[in-house]
């Protein structure tokens, strides 16, 4: 942010980004390994460090470098104000760093404010642009009133809570049935989470607000963002009402189920890929949201695994997306044979999300359907999840066969596939190669990532 004041150099703004983001991931890297922080800060027990969340962060900080190398010079052509893009999404990794790492209600909330509010900034960035200014004011309005309701039911818990703290530890939802309060606030956190994460019936602002944001950072708000909500969900229920789980375990299935069903079925009928993408991150979420259902140790290594799978995945998606005039379908007619380099990795990316075996999409979707089987409860969810997958298949397969089996027959599309072609380097492609292989080898050797949660 103050680089900007001195640098007049919009690529110098990308260069140090990377240079300060290389550095947070060393350092974050250094305290997973030795399990020493470099610095000493006493946070009075208000933040709790741990294996879990430390390689949760190393997750987001890696997904976010890839995500500056591959696109950072598109964010340069959003507007003028560069150096305050990169800044405010550093802000929204520190709210994610505090979501990963809360021990107290208070914290939760200034983390996940911290994360919303830089973007609704980015999401109305784009100021010429009609649909960018209706979907931030879209998400300013919905994001504030869920944070209401994230309020109430941080003070429902208080007020529920024997102790009279904020701390997730004590909140003492116990054994038998809950008090009436700690239910209500835990029914408002629920719903404020939920729509944090884009879960069905809270969805309804995600597609219009990730269709209306510049390409971009649509796709650090469907990959960073998303899995920065999931590692607070998982974090708060385990430790505030893991003791009560059958108490609230149904209404979680039920959501789940939804999730996946609504977020599929809507994708199948898109034409737009930015929007079939919007739709399939709120599918995605239904698979993420099996670990908070099953709360075990392959939910914790399914959430890690499937953070880094999906996001690797749709950043490099939509780092290809962000290359085309035309965001339809249509539009990636006869990409295999123009810019076969983009085709083939976009392929990867697509069998990664879809479940395909040897990707590690097909890897972190086993672990989360194992946790849900190793709890034991509602195993119909298991088997509807599976059958979502199916039909995620169809619309993914559709670009698939778009890029490879079909011919350029539009003028608009013949342009698309030159724009493409100009507009990608030698270091883009080499970098989306890059993502295929890592998908490819987690895919094949899973536990090069999970291993890590067992360090400390």
């Amino acid at each position: 942010m103050f680089g900007g004041v001195f640098i007049k150099n919009k690529a110098m703004c990308k260069y140090l980004a990377i240079l300060g983001l290389l550095i947070v991931i060393l350092v974050n890297c250094m305290e997973l390994y030795s399990g020493e922080s470099l610095f000493a800060i006493d946070t009075n027990n208000m933040l709790s460090f741990n294996s879990f969340n430390l390689v949760f962060i190393t997750v987001a900080m890696v997904c976010t470098l890839i995500f500056f190398l591959l696109s950072g010079s598109d964010i340069e052509k959003v507007g003028a104000n560069v150096s305050e893009y990169f800044a405010l999404i550093f802000f929204v990794l520190c709210g994610v760093c505090l979501a990963a790492t809360f021990n107290t209600l208070l914290i939760l909330f200034i983390g996940i404010e911290i994360i919303s509010i830089p973007l609704y900034i980015l999401t109305g960035s784009d100021k010429r642009n009609l649909k960018s200014n209706e979907a931030a004011l879209k998400y300013f309005l919905m994001g504030a009133f869920s944070t209401g309701i994230m309020l109430m039911g941080i003070a429902f818990l208080y007020g529920g809570n024997p102790e009279g703290s904020f701390y997730i530890s004590s909140l003492n939802a116990g054994q038998g049935k809950m008090p009436v309060m700690i239910a209500i606030g835990l029914v408002f956190m629920l719903i404020a989470m939920s729509f944090k994460v884009s879960a069905v019936p809270f969805h309804f602002w995600t597609p219009d607000v990730y269709d209306g944001a510049p390409a971009v950072f649509t796709s650090f708000m469907a990959t960073i963002v998303k899995i920065g909500g999931f590692i607070a969900f998982i974090r708060l229920f385990e430790n505030s009402f893991g003791s009560v789980q059958p108490q609230w375990q149904l209404l979680i299935a039920i959501i789940t189920a939804a999730t996946l069903f609504i977020g599929n079925l809507t994708a199948v009928f898109q034409q737009s890929v930015k929007r079939m993408l919007a739709y399939s991150s709120i599918a995605q979420a239904g698979f993420m949201l099996l670990s908070i259902f099953a709360l075990n140790e392959a939910a914790k290594e399914g959430l890690i695994l499937y953070a880094a799978a999906y996001s690797l995945a749709t950043i490099g998606l939509f780092a290809i997306l962000i290359k085309m005039e035309d965001y339809t379908i249509e539009g990636f007619n006869g990409l295999g044979k123009k810019q076969p380099v983009l085709a083939v990795t976009a392929t990867v990316f697509l069998l990664s999300l879809t479940g395909i075996p040897l990707t590690a999409g097909f890897q972190s979707k086993f672990y989360m359907l194992m946790a849900a089987v190793r709890d034991g409860h509602h195993q119909w969810l298991v088997i509807f999840a599976v059958l979502c997958a199916a039909i995620s298949a169809y619309y993914y397969f559709k670009i698939i066969q778009a890029m490879f089996f079909k011919e350029v027959s539009l003028n608009t599309t013949s342009n698309n596939l030159l724009l493409a072609s100009a507009e990608t380097t030698s270091t883009f492609r080499g970098l989306l190669i890059f993502i295929a292989i890592l998908i490819i080898v987690l895919g094949l050797f899973p536990w090069l990532l999970t291993d890590w949660l067992h360090y400390q």
